[in-house]
């Protein structure tokens, strides 16, 4: 079979480029000056502006504490887990909130669910929760969820299964899906009420207005 290695006067074909991994340019070395400062680039700026930093900000922590807030009045036992999904879907426009959302509701719902059950009929041991976590990729898949979802499941299926607890798997189950999805609520509900000003948005209408 013809490889790119084959073909006269084409360089070697590396491993990582044959499986699509990202590597330096052809004769850049990983260790040349600069290549590093390059990777560590921030690419995603919180704002390009004084203004979309300090609104951004503001943004940000509004949203973290309405949803402590909401925890609290649910009276919901480990409320930081609604500040840390609203903390990560928050960061994103309404659109991608939307997505985020979704995918991390699909996977806690999931991965919660899974995890009571295991909880409920095994006994958690490494095999158990290797097991387990094998599953859970195969259930995500099958309800047509991406990888974030499966990340975030899985986060939900090892506090159940691994962290101690006093109360029922199918309890603590329960209560981290109702802190997640508190949060996710929370975000939503910012998104649409303060919306995140898009950069390449406002660069475009300034060009209009010239």
């Amino acid at each position: 079979m013809l490889s790119l290695s084959n073909v006269k006067g084409s360089p070697p074909v590396s491993g990582s480029r044959r499986w699509g991994l990202a590597e330096p340019m052809y004769g850049q070395g990983i260790f040349e000056k600069g290549y590093i400062a390059r990777l560590a680039t921030p690419t995603d700026q919180i704002g390009s502006t004084s203004r979309e930093v300090v609104e951004h900000s503001a943004r940000t922590a509004v949203t973290a504490v309405a949803s402590m807030l909401a925890a609290r009045v649910f009276r919901l036992p480990q409320i930081y887990w609604a500040t840390i999904t609203s903390l990560v879907i928050t960061q994103s426009s309404l659109g991608a909130a939307l997505a985020v959302s979704w995918q991390r509701f699909i996977g806690t719902a999931v991965g919660a669910a899974l995890g009571a059950l295991v909880a409920n009929y095994f006994r958690t041991d490494t095999l158990v929760f290797a097991a387990s976590v094998f599953l859970l990729g195969l259930f995500c898949a099958g309800v047509q969820a991406d990888r974030s979802a499966y990340r975030f499941g899985g986060v939900t299926l090892a506090i159940v299964l691994l962290a101690p607890r006093m109360e029922p798997a199918w309890q603590l189950a329960f209560h981290r899906f109702a802190e997640v999805s508190t949060g996710i609520a929370v975000a939503l509900v910012m998104a649409v009420v303060w919306p995140e000003r898009d950069a390449t948005t406002n660069k475009q209408q300034g060009s209009n207005i010239r």
